[in-house]
Order: structure tokens, then C-alpha cells, then sequence
């Protein structure tokens, strides 16, 4: 059950009348003056209306973006120069933190405390790359007395972000950090659902010096404006966060221009618990796992496996303390679960919910929590003895629910764990050290934490495998993708050339 809420709902001030493009310094409505409506999602009536790209827009943002990378200052400023300009924007994001959460928590239904922490990550994320550009070596060969080999980095050109709905703002900072860094321009393309703190980079940008065109924004549909920046010839890279179906249709649009592309997709990903774990810290972390963000994350370990031995002990705590977790008003304090983004999303969690009460046994949750008659609010809901070939098992809800299923043996909690399509993330609880990394090592996912939740280092590699992604990006991984590596050969001795063509 939820708890009382502590506080009346309150509405961030200021809220614009419409959001606009930003396309080479200036804010813009679309071409056709087309709009679409952007929901509050606790009451689901409309709060403002976003203006709606398409190609043309598109064609604008992408030909400013050109420019600035052609004929304007940035891809030729020094990094010691960028990485100024990306400091006092992570002073700007740092400064304005609570704002930024107050507006992402309203138009997303994220908890205030949770869309706190994602501002704050925000600036961070900035401030790692304004360091990791300054401090980036390249490789360099020696072949003494005969040749001097090195690798000369340079920005490719315009990139084009597409990124998700959840936790926005901190998902753009993490792609326009080492897009911009690198020298790069960029256009960038948020959520419909959630377009309100993207439209708040335009100012941050400028006041950090930000040369003019360098960042674009284009709001819109996907199948429009995502669409148009996908097959935009002078578009050379791609990096998107989204499901994977839309994944699939990116890779496939994309593939006729030979682009470079990023793409973080879904997640199903499992957290295993052993008898011999920690059952206190996994239940805690499995909790946090799942319902934090709302649900909607994609590394959410909405596949709980646990040993046999343990199972029913742990089933009981965990609904239990499930039962325990806050819903409320996203701008309330103490919420832990927020109101999910769109009445289609809730829609869809909602089925699966229904769903799961015919593919295992409702142990917690199961329906809207009785306080919130509208909005898209949902219980933190638990299925257990859910079967492996159960669609609550295979399918991403991306909302808070999770399918508890028991396992036996060692070679058994493997296979089922990569018993999915997906593969981005996975977590193990045990405390047999060899055990731990054996199984990581052979669990079919691109991160693993062992006894951890879900906390990253900034300079390891992120992305998933199977249908979960493509490529990895994450310290100098996103530097190879936001630059064209070339390789630079100078002869120190001699010529070591055969003659041709001297003839007897």
C-alpha cells in the first residue's frame, strides 16, 4: 500500500506557452507551423503544445549545423578551448539543478529527488568529457631510423542524437557532452513525449559561449523529424537511445548512406540471487532496481531469479516492501514512484499487468493505487513463479513491474538468465568470489555488477548485446565514435620503395 502523501501537487511557475526548434541561434517555429500537444501526465489534459518538425525543419537544423562545422570556429578551437566552454556549461546545469528538476519531474512524472539526481548527473557528465578531451593521448608507432606512425583524431561532422523520454535531460547531456566535445555540431531530436527541459540547452548553451549553430534542436514525431535526421545525407553519425524495434528501423534507413551509428536499445535484464548472498542488501537493490525512475529504465532488473533454497523468504520480503513504496504527486518530496510519462505508455504497463495475472501469482501491486483515481499511476506490482516462455518473462514493460522466477542450480539461473533476446545489463548476488565472475563472465550482457545496483563509472563502456544494442559509447569509447581515427605514416630514412618501370 502507499503511504499519505505529504504535500498538495504543485505546478513548476513559468511554464512556457510553446515550445519552438532552435535551429542556428534562434528560436523558431516548424516551417508548416505544425504543433502537437505535450500532456501533464498526472491528469493527462495538454500543458503546452511543441512545435512539430518535419523534413524541412530538419533540412534547416542539419544546414546550420553544417555550417557552424565547416566554416565556424569550434571543430577548430583547441580541446583546451572546448573544454572551457563545457565547464561553464556543467557550472550553468550545476547552478540551475533545482529548476531543471522541477520542470523534468512535471513533464515527465519522474520523483522530484530522483529528477534532482539526474540534473546533477547532467553536469557531470559534461564536466567528465570538458576533462577527457584535455587529457585524451593517441597511439603512436616508432620503427626507429625508418618510419614514425600516429593516430590523428578529427570530428566527423554533424551528429544526429536522438534520445528517450525517460530521464531526458540527463540522456541528451550524455550524448552532446562527447559530441561536443570532440568538435563536433549537432542536432539533436527529444522525445515527444517530453519535450520541455531539452528546450532549456538553447539558453544554457548560449551563455556558455556556445558558438551559434553549433547545437540544433528539432521537436517532433519520431517517424517524422527522427526519420528526416536518419536519412539526412549530411548526417555522417547517429547515436540513439530507444527500443529496439525502433532500433531496428534506424539501422535499416540508415544503412544505404553508411553511417556510423550508436544505438543503447532495450533491456530484460536479470538480477540473480544465491543462497549465499546478502538478502538484506539484494532485496534492497533489487527493489530500488526496478521501481526507481518509475520503472521506466532500461537497465531495470525487472527479471528477479533466486535460488530455490531462499525463494519463498525472499518472495515474502520483497512484496512486502514493494507494498511499502510511495506513489505520489511527482513533485512531492517523499515519492518514490511517480506518475509513469503518457496515458499510451500506462496503457501498455497496465496490459502487461493484466497479463501477468495469468502467467504467475500476484504477490504485491496489481492495479492503480486507490488515492489517484486519473493520471497514469500504477502500484508497484510483483508477479512470482513466473515461467520462463511467459511474455511478463521475455517482453520489456518498462514500467514497475517485475516476474520473480526460481532457480536450482548454477547451470540453471545461466540459462535463464540469458533467456531473452535482450542483453544489456545483468546482477549478481552471491558471495562466492569465483562464482560471482565466472558467471559474469558467461552471462550474455554488456554490463554486470556483482552485490552492486546500477552505479556507473563514467570511463567504462556502456551498451548492451543481442537486441539490446549496437556499439558501446561511455569515456573513450564515445570519443572513437564521435571522431574519425586517422592514421598518419612518415618515412624518417630512405624511400623503401621497388622501382618499376626501369626496364632491362
Amino acid at each position: 500500500m502507499t503511504t499519505p502523501l505529504t504535500s498538495a501537487r504543485r505546478i513548476p511557475a513559468d511554464l512556457p506557452e510553446r515550445i519552438q526548434h532552435y535551429i542556428g541561434g534562434r528560436f523558431v517555429d516548424s516551417v508548416d507551423g505544425d504543433t502537437f500537444d505535450v500532456l501533464d501526465p498526472v491528469i493527462n489534459t495538454t500543458y503546452v503544445t511543441a512545435a512539430a518538425g518535419k523534413k524541412a525543419d530538419v533540412d534547416l537544423a542539419v544546414a546550420a549545423a553544417r555550417k557552424a562545422f565547416t566554416e565556424g570556429p569550434w571543430p577548430r578551437m583547441l580541446p583546451r578551448e572546448r573544454s572551457r566552454v563545457l565547464h561553464r556549461i556543467a557550472d550553468l546545469v550545476e547552478a540551475r539543478d533545482e529548476r531543471l528538476a522541477e520542470l523534468e519531474s512535471f513533464d515527465s512524472g519522474l520523483p522530484i529527488t530522483q529528477a534532482l539526481g539526474q540534473a546533477r548527473r547532467a553536469a557531470e557528465n559534461f564536466r567528465f568529457f570538458a576533462d577527457l578531451i584535455v587529457a585524451q593521448t593517441d597511439d603512436a608507432f616508432k620503427v626507429p631510423g625508418r618510419q614514425l606512425n600516429y593516430v590523428n583524431r578529427k570530428p566527423i561532422g554533424v551528429a544526429g542524437l536522438i534520445t528517450p523520454w525517460n530521464t531526458p535531460f540527463m540522456l541528451e547531456s550524455w550524448k552532446l557532452g562527447p559530441a561536443l566535445a570532440t568538435g563536433n555540431t549537432v542536432v539533436l531530436k527529444p522525445a515527444e513525449f517530453t519535450p520541455l527541459s531539452a528546450s532549456l540547452w538553447a539558453g544554457i548553451f548560449e551563455e556558455a559561449g556556445l558558438p551559434e549553430g553549433v547545437f540544433n534542436l528539432v521537436n517532433g514525431l519520431g517517424e517524422d523529424a527522427g526519420d528526416a535526421l536518419v536519412k539526412h545525407p549530411d548526417v555522417p553519425l547517429i547515436s540513439f537511445t530507444g527500443e529496439s524495434s525502433t532500433g531496428q528501423l534506424i539501422f535499416a534507413n540508415a544503412a544505404p548512406f553508411l553511417k556510423g551509428l550508436s544505438m543503447e536499445l532495450g533491456g530484460k535484464s536479470p538480477a540473480i540471487v544465491f543462497a549465499d548472498a546478502d538478502l538484506d542488501a539484494a532485496i534492497d537493490a533489487t527493489i530500488f532496481g526496478v521501481f526507481s525512475l518509475n520503472g521506466e529504465r532500461c537497465t531495470a532488473g525487472s527479471r528477479i531469479l533466486v535460488e530455490r533454497s531462499v525463494y519463498d523468504e525472499f518472495v515474502e520480503r520483497y512484496a512486502a516492501q514493494a507494498d511499502r513504496v510511495t506513489v505520489g504527486y511527482p513533485d512531492d518530496p517523499a515519492t518514490e514512484v511517480g506518475a509513469l510519462v503518457h496515458p499510451e505508455h500506462y496503457a501498455k504497463v497496465m496490459s502487461y499487468v493484466e497479463l501477468g495475472k495469468t502467467e504467475g501469482r500476484l504477490v504485491a501491486g496489481g492495479g492503480r493505487p486507490d488515492k489517484f483515481p486519473e493520471g497514469n499511476f500504477v502500484r508497484p506490482t510483483v508477479f512470482a513463479d513466473v515461467a520462463p516462455d511467459a511474455r511478463i518473462f521475455q517482453e520489456e514493460i518498462f514500467g514497475p513491474v517485475v516476474a520473480i522466477t526460481p532457480f536450482d542450480t548454477e547451470e540453471e539461473a545461466l540459462a535463464l538468465a540469458n533467456d531473452t533476446k535482450y542483453g544489456l545489463a545483468a546482477y549478481v548476488w552471491t558471495n562466492d568470489l569465483k562464482r560471482a565472475h565466472l558467471f559474469a563472465q558467461n552471462v550474455e550482457a554488456g554490463m554486470v555488477w556483482l552485490n552492486s545496483n546500477n552505479v556507473r563509472d563514467l570511463r567504462t563502456p556502456f551498451g548492451g548485446v543481442k537486441a539490446s544494442g549496437l556499439g558501446h559509447e561511455g569515456g573513450y569509447r564515445s570519443i572513437d565514435f564521435y571522431t574519425d581515427q586517422q592514421a598518419v605514416h612518415i618515412t624518417l630514412g630512405g624511400a623503401h620503395n621497388p622501382t618499376f618501370g626501369k626496364g632491362a
